[in-house]
């Protein structure tokens, strides 16, 4: 069996695709998660990845690590990880590799942390860029190959890429088309999605540095984290 290596699902944005781009497929394996912190928390990290983060993904005596790299590892090894319509396998692939490569400035005003609410101080142009193009790629998926899923009707490592974006959406009030929020609706509703945020908001570790950037960002309007 697989042995993935996590970290806080209120925080981790990179742990949360490979983990839920598993549970989806029906991928078995043993989940381990590594505590975010300070410097010295970091040693776990090292000892099971070289690049000393998560996601890693430990396949026998095998490393994985990134989640680009675990996504096309498992798709070697397990159908459905990508589309089976050719079209629709080089579309996600693309918008998968932009999600994985870009919008920095959406990660940087918008740190991931599931449990609160946030009004933002300001939208910069940069920042609304950022959304209106994620906007755009998932209209365009949605449009092109039916949905209700980003590139057809089954989820894939595209949905899995943008999950992140979607509890973004849902902390910070970012403005989607109608049709990108409703794909948002449906996804906050999945089973794995509702897994992830209940045992995301029942973790009692606070990362100071991943809360003082949601304070930078705005006023805090809810807090839905265990105490």
């Amino acid at each position: 069996m697989y042995t993935l290596y996590i970290a806080n699902k209120n925080y981790s944005s990179w742990s949360l695709r490979p983990w839920i781009l598993m549970v989806e497929a029906g991928i078995p394996f043993e989940e381990r998660l590594l505590r975010f912190g300070d410097e010295a928390a970091w040693a776990p990290f090292r000892a099971v990845s070289p690049a000393g983060k998560v996601p890693t993904l430990l396949d026998g005596g095998r490393v994985v690590w990134d989640s680009l790299a675990i996504a096309e590892y498992l798709a070697e090894r397990h159908p459905g990880v990508w589309p089976r319509d050719e079209d629709a396998r080089a579309w996600a692939r693309s918008a998968a590799a932009e999600m994985h490569a870009g919008f920095g400035v959406l990660r940087e005003k918008c740190s991931m942390n599931i449990g609160i609410r946030v009004r933002l101080h300001e939208t910069p142009p940069a920042l609304e860029r950022d959304v209106a193009r994620i906007s755009a790629l998932w209209t365009e998926g949605l449009g092109r190959f039916g949905g209700p899923f980003l590139a057809g009707d089954t989820f894939t490592a595209v949905d899995a890429f943008f999950a992140p974006v979607v509890f973004r959406w849902q902390t910070y009030g970012l403005r989607l088309g109608e049709a990108a929020a409703a794909y948002a609706t449906r996804m906050l509703g999945r089973p794995s999605m509702r897994r992830w945020y209940e045992e995301g908001i029942a973790e009692t570790f606070r990362d100071p540095s991943h809360d003082e950037e949601c304070r930078a960002a705005g006023a805090w309007t809810a807090d839905f984290r265990a105490s």
